[in-house]
């Protein structure tokens, strides 16, 4: 399975979070670190675990 993430270096750390949880970053001291971050965090979002995870969904209207 395959998901979309955005990310980006400010100068000092990689920040990143997924597109589908755009409310919840995490970062890594590099690409490869942030990218196990964010595997963590996916599995922490996904778990029922948080409370008051927003989910982006599509509605077709017409």
């Amino acid at each position: 399975m395959k998901k979309k993430y955005v990310y980006f270096n400010d100068n000092e750390m990689w920040l990143g979070y997924w597109e589908e949880f755009p409310d919840y970053m995490t970062q890594g001291e590099t690409l490869k670190d942030l990218q196990g971050n964010l595997k963590d965090i996916y599995k922490d979002l996904t778990s029922g675990d948080i409370p008051c995870v927003r989910h982006i969904g599509e509605l077709e209207i017409a």
